[in-house]
């Protein structure tokens, strides 16, 4: 009678140890080297982000500045050149203010202050045994006309002599005079020849009275 005797047995063969310390020593090494690595990186790339950043925020500034800087020197410009537009603008307007007031008082463009004063100046001079009947002025009163009735011839230089006096006078005289007997009232022929001498007397400005 035989009888076989197995003599394997698993436990006597070698066991292969899969995850031994130093293994995991050298992995849990590699893991903290390239969390270091990882680290090191990202803190690097962190920095020239924040370095990157700051230069862009000191560019910002440096163009709103000189933003700002043009910006304050077209305003300027644009003032003073307004201001010189102003300027320009006052100075045509007052010189030509300056120019209608030297044409009104030249007289070129006809009377400008009225006839009231050759009225208020013919209401003054008051000669007895003279008197006006009409007067007539021409325009710019470049030529003045009066018609009225003297008792005496002799009294009309008198008459012209105190005109002459009134300042709205000044520079017209009388170059011209006409003087005629009334007419007799052809309806009553038995009344008596008036006993005045009727007169028209035309003045002329001084520059005309000179040639």
């Amino acid at each position: 009678m035989s009888q076989q005797i197995n003599l394997f047995n698993p436990i006597f063969m070698k066991q292969r140890k899969y995850f031994s310390l130093l293994a995991m020593l050298q992995a849990l090494g590699l893991v903290v080297v390239g969390s270091l690595f990882f680290y090191g990186y990202a803190h690097y790339q962190v920095g020239q982000l924040g370095k990157q950043s700051e230069e862009g925020i000191k560019r910002n500034n440096a163009e709103q500045a000189r933003f700002a800087r043009f910006s304050a020197e077209l305003s300027l410009q644009q003032v003073n050149q307004a201001l010189q537009d102003e300027v320009r603008r006052l100075e045509k307007q007052v010189a030509e203010q300056n120019e209608l007031i030297d044409t009104f008082k030249s007289g070129a463009i006809g009377n400008a202050t009225g006839y009231s004063g050759y009225m208020s100046a013919f209401a003054r001079q008051v000669v007895q045994g003279v008197w006006l009947t009409g007067f007539k002025i021409t325009g710019d009163a470049a030529q003045i006309s009066l018609s009225g009735g003297v008792v005496n011839p002799e009294l009309l230089p008198a008459y012209i002599q105190r005109l002459g006096k009134e300042s709205i006078m000044r520079g017209k005289t009388f170059s011209t005079l006409q003087m005629q007997q009334p007419k007799a009232d052809a309806a009553d022929k038995g009344a008596p020849t008036p006993r005045y001498v009727e007169f028209v007397m035309y003045s002329t400005p001084d520059s005309e009275a000179k040639k």
